[in-house]
């Protein structure tokens, strides 16, 4: 496929026409929903969406506004043109049932910017990248810069600690984490889906606002709150509210959550705890979406996994080095040689994605030898184990990997 531009016709891959195509729908779609949108301002970013749209489509196929506007409803596949492989897209729906954005299409969007960045830096790829294409990814690449930037161990850990564990809170809550100030500036108000009139809800594992979504439900209107995170969602992150009469906060019904699961992986399975109670939107801030996403969703494995082989006497290291890796393990007798292992927790909704990723950079950029990945991306091991072996890594989950590495130690991890 090529894009006309002033320099000349330049080659756009596979990888660039499904972000293209990805990140125009989702824009759009998110317009549409848009409450406090103006209609003048809503048909201009439609308009240029659709121009996205159609820079990524090609001369070769094109989309009128009409059919543009109708597809965001369903398959995103269907947008792409003749001759580009779908993967992840197939399937892949930008808006749910309740006319809502849905999770894997903001997670295909990020991961795919995420590749696309990396392969424009290592030069496999000639199309032209904007900073504003890529301000998700920048803001993560910036937080992390700040966090390291005085070089001291204790600094970077307590910094992302506060990330992981403090996603969203009160102003005066915020105020006391050990972050610096322009990290804390990545904080902002409560996102407008995420809260019913002037109320939100912390999900009970990350602690971040919840998607708020209105459901006509057998001729009842009943409010929907529901984790962003679609396994957090699944875990049992997902809760009912009647609609108040009245200005008075919304009370949360839990739906019913699959069960807890047992041996191995009820270790670092999470605790809900008590059903989250509305929270004034006014006063509280949240982390930008891909920061939360993309540090604070996988830095909840990290950290379960860190604390639980450290409270079995297992020597383990959290993001040694300003973060090289995410665990150091060793194991082995306290004087001789031990068995060292450097792992890397990913949580990616798009297991092709990462496998790019990993192929792109020849394996782990801080040079981990084991990626790990949370339980419930089981199903994203046989893949990714085929990519990593080319590279000397292995491919496990969180719960097979604190079991192997205890075996090792002698003590138990179930």
């Amino acid at each position: 496929m090529t894009s006309s531009t002033d320099d000349g016709a330049q080659t756009l891959d596979d990888v660039r026409v499904r972000y293209l195509v990805t990140r125009a729908a989702l824009r759009a779609a998110r317009t549409l929903i848009a409450p406090e949108a103006k209609p003048e301002k809503r048909l201009e970013i439609l308009m240029e969406c659709h121009g996205m749209m159609q820079a990524a489509r090609g001369p070769g196929s094109p989309l009128s506004f009409g059919e543009f506007r109708r597809a965001l409803k369903g398959d995103l596949a269907v947008l792409l043109p003749e001759g580009v492989t779908p993967l992840d897209l197939e399937g892949t729906h930008v808006v749910d049932q309740d006319g809502q954005v849905t999770e894997d299409a903001f997670d295909l969007d990020l991961e795919q910017e995420m590749l696309l960045r990396l392969l424009h830096k290592i030069g496999k790829t000639a199309a032209v990248v904007s900073d504003r294409e890529f301000q998700s990814e920048l803001d993560q690449e910036t937080v992390f810069t700040l966090l390291r930037k005085h070089g001291e161990q204790a600094v970077y850990e307590a910094g992302r600690r506060d990330l992981i564990r403090c996603p969203a809170g009160s102003v005066n809550e915020l105020a006391d984490l050990r972050l610096p100030p322009l990290v804390a500036d990545f904080y902002r108000d409560i996102p407008y889906d995420s809260a019913y009139r002037g109320w939100w809800f912390a999900c009970p594992i990350c602690r971040w606002p919840m998607r708020i979504a209105i459901r006509n439900n057998a001729g009842t209107t009943v409010g929907v709150a529901r984790c962003w995170h679609t396994p957090h969602a699944e875990m049992g992150a997902s809760y009912l509210f009647s609609l108040p009469t009245d200005s008075g906060a919304p009370r949360l019904l839990p739906e019913l959550a699959p069960p807890r699961p047992s041996g191995r992986e009820a270790v670092l399975h999470p605790d809900l705890g008590d059903v989250p109670t509305a929270l004034p939107a006014e006063g509280h801030k949240a982390l930008t979406r891909g920061i939360w996403r993309y540090t604070t969703i996988p830095g909840l494995p990290e950290l379960a996994l860190h604390d639980q082989l450290a409270a079995r006497g297992v020597k383990v290291s959290l993001w040694p080095g300003l973060d090289a890796f995410d665990l150091l393990v060793e194991v082995g007798p306290k004087r001789g040689k031990k068995t060292s292992f450097k792992v890397d927790i990913k949580d990616y909704t798009s297991a092709m994605t990462l496998a790019a990723l990993v192929h792109a950079q020849e394996g782990d950029r801080g040079g981990a030898d084991w990626l790990v990945l949370p339980d419930h991306h089981g199903g994203h091991v046989p893949l990714l184990s085929g990519v990593c072996a080319k590279y000397d890594m292995q491919v496990t989950t969180a719960s097979a990997f604190g079991e192997m590495v205890c075996e090792k130690a002698g003590v138990n991890w179930a």
